[in-house]
């Protein structure tokens, strides 16, 4: 099973568009405030540290390359060629590889393990935009990555962010102008309850090893200049223990 052919062309489309530069689309905040808050509660679950880290959902790469230097060997993995194409060029010295991946496709999952081994996983914010009949798909596709060794770190929205969304975007200047192009494109995240992420993860065989809460940080302001960060939930999840 694959993704749907409006889903990749609006991913497509919106990373066409989207300029170059970190910091340029709305979710892509420093490192130090995303995937670095996300390591202290990820490395103490980590089995075996030294296997491939695949960033899954890159778009372009900011995340990938904070990984990349503290990782043997990083694999940024999008939906997304234009967005793998901002993650290159902002990767000239190739810290970090990048791979197309459906990942909502267990069989192009099983190819990229075939060729990795086990590997651990970080993935944020991509559950809760994937088409309802893509989620349990993409939760056995993170199976098939992780092996018997790999642990996964998936960090969603959690059901709270979908009101400060609606707040931001029904406001009366019109949605933030970072969030403008997300609705524009149809990329609005997707209501998934809290509880169905873990669920998912326990339907594809894993073992849910840790939870906990955490601001998922914008790199939009509101009027007054307070940054606007999105409730969220963390899922660390393996198999056996």
């Amino acid at each position: 099973m694959s993704v749907t052919s409006r889903y990749r062309a609006a991913w497509e489309s919106f990373w066409s568009e989207a300029p170059g530069g970190q910091g340029a689309v709305f979710w892509d905040a420093e490192p130090m405030l995303t995937a670095g808050r996300h390591l202290a509660h990820f490395e103490p679950h980590l089995t075996d540290p030294a296997l491939p880290l695949v960033d899954l959902g890159c778009g372009n790469g900011t995340q990938t390359r904070y990984f990349a230097e503290r990782f043997p060997h990083v694999v940024g993995a999008d939906l997304s060629a234009a967005a793998l194409d901002h993650a290159r060029r902002a990767d000239p010295a190739g810290w970090a590889a990048y791979r197309q991946l459906d990942a909502a496709d267990k069989a192009e999952a099983e190819t990229l393990h075939a060729e990795l081994g086990d590997a651990n996983l970080y993935v944020r914010g991509v559950l809760h935009q994937c088409e309802p009949d893509d989620r349990q798909p993409l939760a056995d596709a993170l199976a098939a990555l992780l092996g018997a060794r790999g642990r996964a770190f998936l960090v969603e929205p959690a059901q709270a962010a979908r009101t400060v969304l609606a707040d931001l975007a029904q406001g009366p200047d019109g949605p933030p102008a970072k969030l403008a192009p997300v609705l524009r494109h149809g990329l609005t995240p997707g209501a998934v309850p809290d509880e169905a992420v873990p669920e998912h993860l326990r339907t594809a065989g894993l073992t849910v090893l840790a939870t906990g809460e955490l601001p998922l940080v914008t790199t939009e302001y509101t009027p007054d200049g307070t940054r606007i960060e999105l409730p969220s939930r963390w899922v660390v999840a393996g198999r056996g223990v």
